[in-house]
This record gives C-alpha cells, sequence and structure tokens, in this order.
C-alpha cells in the first residue's frame, strides 16, 4: 500500500521543516508544540505527497485515519479518550477542549513528532539535599529541655499514651526526638488539649 511510503515521505519533509514551539506550560515551566505550530505544514506536506487526514471521536476513542487520495489505502491511529474540568467553562467547551488535545496527540503520534522538554521537565527528579558552607549535610537539632517540658505537660493535661507518640515519631523515648519533631508533637497536643476544652 502507497500509503505507508507517503507518510514516511510526509515525515522526513515535516522534520526538516523548522516548527517553533508556541505553547507554554507555566506550571511545569517548559515549552510544546500547539496544534498551530505543526498543523499548517502537515496539511500542506500532506496535499504534495497526496495523504488525506480524517478525524473523529467516540465517547472511548480518537481515532485519526490518514488515506492516500490515489488508491484509498490508509492508516488509523487511535487514542484513549479523556476528560477535562477546565474553570468558568461549560460542558461543550470542556469537550472542545478535548478534542483540541487529542487532535494534537494524533498528530504527535502520526507524524513522529518528539518533545522531549515536556517529558523532562515533568519526569520526577529528586531534590537536592541543602548542605552547609563545609558541604556536609545537617544534622537535626536535639530536643531542648523547655521542649520536653511542655511536651509531658501536655501528655499529662491530654492522658495521651507517651509510648504512642513516641511510637509515631519511631523514636524510644521523647528526649530522642529532634527540635522539628519536639514542634510536631506539641502541636499535636495541644490540638488535642483545644477539642478536649471543647468538649
Amino acid at each position: 500500500m502507497k500509503v505507508y511510503k507517503k507518510l514516511i515521505d510526509a515525515r522526513n519533509l515535516l522534520q526538516a521543516t523548522e516548527l517553533s514551539k508556541s505553547g507554554f506550560n507555566k506550571f511545569a515551566g517548559y515549552k510544546y508544540f500547539d496544534l498551530g505550530d505543526f498543523l499548517p505544514s502537515i496539511q500542506a506536506i500532506f496535499k504534495d505527497v497526496g495523504l488525506v487526514d480524517v478525524i473523529s471521536f467516540t465517547p472511548e476513542m480518537a481515532i485519526m485515519t490518514i488515506f492516500d487520495v490515489e488508491d484509498g489505502s490508509c492508516i488509523v491511529f487511535t487514542s484513549p479518550m479523556g476528560s477535562a474540568t477546565l474553570k468558568g467553562c461549560h460542558e461543550v467547551q470542556n469537550i472542545g477542549a478535548v478534542e483540541t488535545y487529542q487532535r494534537r496527540y494524533l498528530y504527535t503520534t502520526a507524524m513522529a513528532i518528539v518533545e522531549s522538554d515536556a517529558l523532562d521537565a515533568t519526569t520526577a527528579k529528586e531534590e537536592p539535599k541543602p548542605k552547609d558552607l563545609n558541604g556536609a549535610m545537617p544534622q537535626p537539632v536535639a530536643i531542648t529541655a523547655q521542649q520536653i517540658g511542655s511536651i509531658n505537660a501536655l501528655i499529662e493535661q491530654t492522658q495521651s499514651d507517651e509510648s504512642k507518640l513516641c511510637a509515631y515519631f519511631k523514636k524510644p523515648s521523647i528526649a530522642l526526638l529532634d527540635r522539628t519533631q519536639a514542634n510536631q508533637a506539641i502541636e499535636m497536643l495541644q490540638k488535642k488539649l483545644g477539642e478536649i476544652n471543647v468538649n
């Protein structure tokens, strides 16, 4: 079937075209190809090589069929349908948003368009841990005597189980908490005390 050869030719012609990314994801900080960035070029290439694309949607699937205009042979690309809940938009606008995204993804697949920036920007990376001026990892600061006194007083006032509190922080005793954990323990116990006083 000629459609396969024509699609390869179309992909090669698109790769030789200088495309610029106009879309920008503010959350992840990367640029991406918007539908309008490549669609005019694709349509011009399809006209030159003798291809035409037809896109349709069902509730479950987005479907692109690329036909050879000479012999009628075709290739089908599909993508599972998603959903959108854009703020301030009614149902039809949300459907339109989904269909626009699906069209972009179908063209990206059919024409082998690679967007590595989007993948790199959204791939989880381990955050570097802060180091001191000498390059050493900071050590937890030990609990203060005042914090120990506050925790013990709150345990007594709330009739809390000290062993359960220690187990929560995975420490054998209150004295082995660091200052951050101690502050968290005090906050938890104060909240419990407030609930007791309200009741």
